[in-house]
């Protein structure tokens, strides 16, 4: 089959590699129609090359119809569409009932003291192979797979994959009061839907943060009040206070996370890391690794006292350094975590309808074959021909 593959720092490339099989009895092998690049990708092209190995396949966002099942599977047949959630878990241990499938019990990563499994995400995660491919092999065939109606197009589903149950679980975690307001920082996928889902769910003013026009112009299209962050710096947080009585929004979505801008130092040392050979750099992040924590600065000096941060945005830092005593005086509420997918499931499908409440039919700014993943990553990197969300067709 064909896959996008990792071979370095921004560089990977689709190759031919073998046919994934049924390995367990619980298995299903999905033929891939449709598979998403997230932002949190742009970390492996870009930061977390010490995490993975050359030929690696990446890709969390995946969705196909089941073309093999293996002889345990019982709820799913040969033809099923169904879209595959990036958290490996297996619906049954300790964890998944509590709804905390990224923890996972039966998949966690135990010799790196990791949660759940991942597809397509890196030795922190399993080593999983991912779902940028023609083919993906799926365990637990009964209860991981989300299966959905024929008919629709993929857009109306592929993004239960991750974009809607991380922007959906970003929001709940974000505790926004009725009529309240959310300050949402990064407008890539998981922030623009975040920012929609927000006010679909009553919010009364939505304030969108990016840097990028193209986002900021679509954003604002959905009616949130947005700011040019190159306009305002560090001054950010004054404009937010401004448009809330001098207080700060009752919450505040971080869609950014470890890339963030205006973070020289960070920046330098993302930079160094990956130049160095992989072991070196491994133990280097596992030791002292720092992200550039703009964004979640921002998130703390823009949130009102006694309010919530939510982080979405993918941090890896182990020595990150924290506002402690401004958290504290402020007495800001933290909350935050790999969505977990399945969590949120019962409360997205019946959202998924052709009123289209989310605008999920017309969220993804690109559709390429998967031939053109690597100028995809490229583009998407440098935020360049307004792309914001893009599918690939296997």
């Amino acid at each position: 089959m064909r896959a996008l593959t990792y071979q370095g720092k921004r560089d990977v490339r689709v190759e031919t590699v073998p046919d994934p099989r049924i390995e367990k009895p619980d298995d299903v092998i999905v033929r891939v129609t449709s598979t998403g690049i997230c932002g949190s990708d742009l970390h492996l092209y870009e930061v977390l090359g010490p995490y993975l190995d050359p030929g690696d396949i990446l890709g969390h966002e995946p969705m196909g119809v089941v073309e093999e099942v293996g002889p345990e599977v019982t709820s799913l047949s040969p033809g099923d569409r169904v879209v595959i959630p990036f958290n490996v878990s297996c619906g049954h241990c300790f964890m998944c009932e509590r709804g905390l499938h990224s923890q996972c019990e039966t998949t966690q990563v135990h010799e790196r003291g990791t949660g759940a499994s991942l597809f397509g995400y890196t030795k922190l995660y399993g080593q999983v192979p991912g779902g940028q491919a023609e083919l993906l092999r799926v365990p637990f065939g009964d209860s991981l797979p989300i299966r959905v109606p024929q008919g629709p197009p993929d857009d109306r589903f592929v993004y239960l994959s991750d974009v809607l149950p991380t922007a959906w679980q970003a929001v709940e975690y974000a505790a926004i009061p009725p009529g309240g307001t959310v300050t949402v920082l990064g407008l890539g996928p998981i922030g623009a839907m975040a920012a929609r889902i927000a006010q679909h769910r009553g919010a009364g003013l939505v304030i969108g943060v990016d840097l990028v026009p193209d986002r900021l112009e679509r954003a604002s299209a959905y009616g949130a009040k947005c700011l040019d962050v190159r306009r305002y710096g560090k001054d950010l947080g004054d404009a937010i206070r401004d448009l809330t009585d001098g207080r700060g929004t009752d919450a505040v979505i971080d869609a950014v996370g470890m890339e963030a801008h205006g973070a020289p130092v960070a920046k330098a040392a993302h930079w160094a890391v990956g130049l160095m050979p992989d072991a070196v750099g491994e133990r280097l992040m596992d030791k002292a690794g720092i992200d550039r924590l703009s964004a979640l600065y921002a998130a703390i000096d823009a949130v009102r006292r006694g309010g919530t941060v939510s982080l979405s945005g993918v941090y890896g830092g182990s020595a990150d350094p924290m506002p402690l005593m401004t958290m504290f005086d402020k007495q800001i509420q933290l909350r935050m975590g790999q969505a977990n997918v399945w969590r949120w499931v019962d409360d997205i499908l019946p959202l998924l309808t052709d009123e289209d409440p989310l605008g999920v039919d017309a969220f993804a700014t690109h559709h390429l074959p998967l031939e053109q993943g690597p100028e995809a990553y490229r583009t998407f990197q440098e935020k360049g021909d307004g792309m914001i969300k893009t599918l690939l067709r296997p």
